[in-house]
């Protein structure tokens, strides 16, 4: 399947619309059984405040996969995100209630190289804090 966004329709300095992703605690525990990231900083309230967490924390794994869903449906095609890395900078903290937490990811072209890539920043927040840092993307576009 080949990135429905066409390299000759994107610009540099193109802003890609947010996207909010919810995150309630029943993520975490699908996300812990299917990395094996049992850590109960993850899920257990008690157990994260006693170590001195605000509460319950998203894995970083989980949130930067958010911003990689973010790009992979913009593009049209998760084969096109050929190149993808981050640094976490700050945590998603997730209450224990039926809304949980937003993270809101938003996207900018920051470049475009050759053979129809481009280099995609992403922009991922939570509440007041950036929660993401030096994201970027490498997108094979059509």
């Amino acid at each position: 399947m080949a990135a429905t966004v066409k390299y000759d329709e994107v610009e540099v300095g193109q802003e890609i619309p947010a996207v909010d992703y919810q995150v309630r605690r029943v993520n975490l525990v699908k996300y812990a059984g299917a990395s094996g990231d049992f850590n109960p900083i993850h899920w257990n309230e008690r157990f994260a405040k006693s170590v001195g967490l605000p509460d319950v924390i998203a894995h970083g794994m989980y949130t930067m996969a958010q911003g990689g869903r973010f790009v992979t449906d913009w593009a049209g095609d998760p084969a096109a995100v050929i190149d993808y890395g981050v640094r976490f900078s700050s945590m998603v903290v997730v209450p224990d209630d039926d809304n949980g937490a937003t993270i809101t990811i938003s996207g900018l072209i920051e470049e475009k190289l050759e053979d129809k890539r481009i280099v995609v920043v992403v922009n991922a927040r939570s509440g007041d804090s950036r929660v993401l840092s030096k994201a970027r993307a490498v997108v094979q576009l059509s």
